[in-house]
């Protein structure tokens, strides 16, 4: 039992995506074409046409697809019949030659599905954004229709079977029109008053609309709903046996349900009223049967709807234009009053209109370099940036809340980490300087060790003494005293004392390259612990 249920639930999924996809090629990119196919087909009954005659009847009826050529026109309607819309012709084709033959084999004709969906599309674009009057003297003759049936049903021998048919046909089509007139106009109706931009003439035509013809036809409908509710109570017990005679009588498209277990199943829809459902469809509209109110009471609902929307749209407009609707004339007239004023009387007729006086000091003073005379116009003088909380509310007081302090963290935990290992690689470098000492032409120093050595060497030619020597002929020259110069670090614990002896080379290897050093020698030693202890309290 489930498994069937299942089966036909997925079924009926299967049915609705198929019949949905029938609506494809209304948005399809090629719909225009799709659409003038398809209004070829459906200005014909029951014929099949091949790509020839298709061609000819559009070219006839010009527009975009009048331009297709047949491979083009083929592709467009197997695709329509992919979709539902159409269905390939089962006519044999009659032909006297065979180029005749291939031009006419392939024939289409219209499906049922794709019949209704174009009506109904052609309908959309003709008239989707008119005003539909309501048929409300339909009202009155589906009232009186009523009315006789339910006294010739409970006379006594009852209704003409044939008499019964026409008067239910004739009833419901009244009803169904009068039905979709009134929803059309109140859907056009809720369009129009969801504007915000209608002006006073527009107001004034549906305000006209609302108080008269709106309210005519909630009067109406509210003076019958209570009589046709009555005729139908009093018909309502009548109609099984009625309906049932009717079938007898004429029982229409019946005679192609499924006979056998093997007869393909055919979906009938029966005529409007011959189903006992039209008429709970019918009741329903005039009386709450349900509980949830009838369509009378939805249409009151809505007229009051509509009434308020019109009075939202009536504040509104009267907040924008106090006193008239519209300041169009009082513009006019002032801008005519401006055309004809001598320059001073235009100044006047400003001051007058819109409050244009005197310039006001606003406290802003100009730029501390520009200095501007009493006597310069403000037209022509300096402009000077006033403050947007002072330019469009007056007031200097700072809006908003202040933004945070920014964080910066992390900024410093990156410096920190720097200083670290930039200290750590002096510190390495100090400690294979030390180590290098007295045997520089043995070792090849890094990179920061050079770096460093030539660091303290410049500290230390800058500490050397200038000297003055007297030579043997009493001539006085001048030079460095080499013998006192050095260098230190007390950080990195570390000295570098500089020699001058004639005739000697020192040579530096490193990474970087090598350095070659004459007539001077390099001693490097370490600080002691006294030494710092000294450097510490002179310090202090």
């Amino acid at each position: 039992m489930g498994a069937s249920a299942s089966g036909a639930a997925q079924g009926a999924v299967e049915e609705a995506r198929r019949r949905l996809n029938a609506y494809t090629y209304l948005s399809a990119p090629e719909r225009l074409e799709h659409v003038a196919i398809m209004r070829v087909f459906c200005s014909t009954l029951l014929a099949d046409l091949a790509v020839p005659d298709v061609m000819a009847k559009l070219r006839q009826a010009g527009g975009s697809a009048a331009g297709l050529d047949p491979d083009t026109l083929t592709v467009r309607l197997e695709q329509l019949v992919q979709w539902g819309n159409l269905l390939r012709s089962s006519h044999t084709v009659k032909a006297s030659s065979i180029s005749e033959y291939q031009r006419s084999r392939s024939r289409y004709q219209l499906s049922k599905l794709g019949e209704r969906i174009q009506r109904d599309a052609d309908g959309v674009l003709a008239e989707a954004d008119a005003a539909r009057e309501v048929s409300n003297e339909l009202l009155a003759l589906v009232e009186r229709g009523l009315r006789e049936l339910a006294d010739l049903v409970t006379a006594p021998g009852g209704i003409e079977p044939q008499d019964g048919l026409e008067r239910i046909s004739t009833l419901f089509v009244q009803f169904t029109e009068f039905a979709d007139s009134i929803r059309d106009f109140y859907a056009y109706l809720g369009q129009v008053l969801s504007r915000y931009d209608l002006d006073g003439a527009e107001y004034q035509g549906f305000k006209e609309l609302l108080l008269d013809y709106v309210e005519a036809i909630t009067e109406d409908v509210a003076f019958r709903a209570p009589r046709i509710s009555g005729t139908l109570d009093t018909l309502w017990p009548h109609l099984p046996p009625l309906l049932d005679r009717l079938d007898t009588h004429a029982q229409g498209l019946a005679g192609l349900s499924p006979q056998g277990e093997s007869c393909m199943e055919t979906r009938v829809q029966r005529s409007r009223g011959r189903e006992l459902a039209d008429w709970e469809g019918l009741r329903g509209w005039f009386s709450d049967t349900g509980g949830q109110g009838s369509q009378v009471d939805q249409l009151r609902d809505a007229t009051l709807r509509a009434l308020q929307s019109l009075l939202a749209n009536a504040k509104r407009m009267l907040r924008s234009a106090t006193g008239e609707m519209s300041r169009r004339k009082d513009l006019l007239r002032l801008a005519r009053w401006f055309d004809e004023a001598a320059p001073q009387d235009a100044h006047d007729i400003a001051v007058a209109a819109f409050g244009l006086y005197g310039a006001r000091h606003l406290g802003v003073p100009p730029a501390t370099d520009e200095v501007v005379p009493a006597y310069t116009s403000w037209w022509t003088g300096p402009v000077v940036e006033v403050p947007v909380a002072l330019r469009e509310r007056g007031s200097r007081a700072q809006r908003g809340r202040a933004s945070a302090v920014e964080d910066h963290s992390a900024q410093k935990q990156r410096l920190r980490e720097t200083a670290r290992q930039r200290a750590a690689a002096r510190a390495a470098a100090a400690d294979e300087l030390r180590s290098a000492s007295g045997r520089f032409a043995e070792v090849r120093l890094t990179s920061a060790a050079l770096g460093l050595l030539l660091e303290l060497l410049a500290t230390a030619l800058g500490n050397a003494q200038l000297s003055r020597h007297v030579s043997t002929d009493g001539e006085r020259t001048a030079g460095f005293d080499l013998d006192s110069a050095g260098s230190e670090d007390a950080e990195l614990r570390i000295r570098l004392t500089v020699r001058r002896t004639a005739g000697t080379r020192t040579v530096l290897h490193s990474a970087d390259g090598d350095l070659l050093l004459d007539d001077l020698e390099l001693d490097i030693s370490g600080l002691s612990a006294a030494v710092d202890g000294e450097a510490e309290a002179s310090v202090s």
